[in-house]
């Protein structure tokens, strides 16, 4: 179940990441600022690498081993919190609102994106020593 689970949220992931970049390519570029735009891209290119990501760890993880849960945990919640506090920022401050809640939910979300991959390579660590 958590195989598909991980899978399903990759692949979700992985398509909202491609609606959005054809969103900030395209709606956006006569609304946001460049510093918006280059901003929302960011968001997004997370997004999609961590679909990705997870895409390959549903197919590669025995989940046996807790540790492997919070992996995919942190990168789930890390990429939610990371790309979609940015892509809040950027759509509130195009509409002229201040979203300042958002602002430390940005660095929060990179904080467990950060944590996942330092998981993952102590996964690999593990099996090396």
């Amino acid at each position: 179940m958590l195989v598909l689970l991980t899978q399903f949220f990759g692949a979700l992931l992985g398509m909202l990441a491609v609606i959005f970049g054809a969103f900030g390519a395209h709606a956006l570029k006569k609304k946001a600022s460049a510093a918006q735009l280059a901003s929302f891209e960011t968001g997004v290119k997370y997004q999609i690498y961590h679909a990705l990501v997870l895409l390959v760890l549903g197919y590669n993880f025995s989940y046996n081993n807790p540790l492997e849960d919070y992996i995919i945990g942190c990168f789930l919640l890390g990429t939610f919190l990371f790309s979609f506090s940015i892509y809040g920022l950027v759509l509130l401050g195009i509409a002229g609102k201040k979203a300042r809640f958002l602002g430390p939910i940005t660095p929060l979300g990179g904080l467990l994106l950060t944590i996942g991959w330092a998981l993952l390579a102590y996964t690999y660590i593990e099996e090396i020593i």
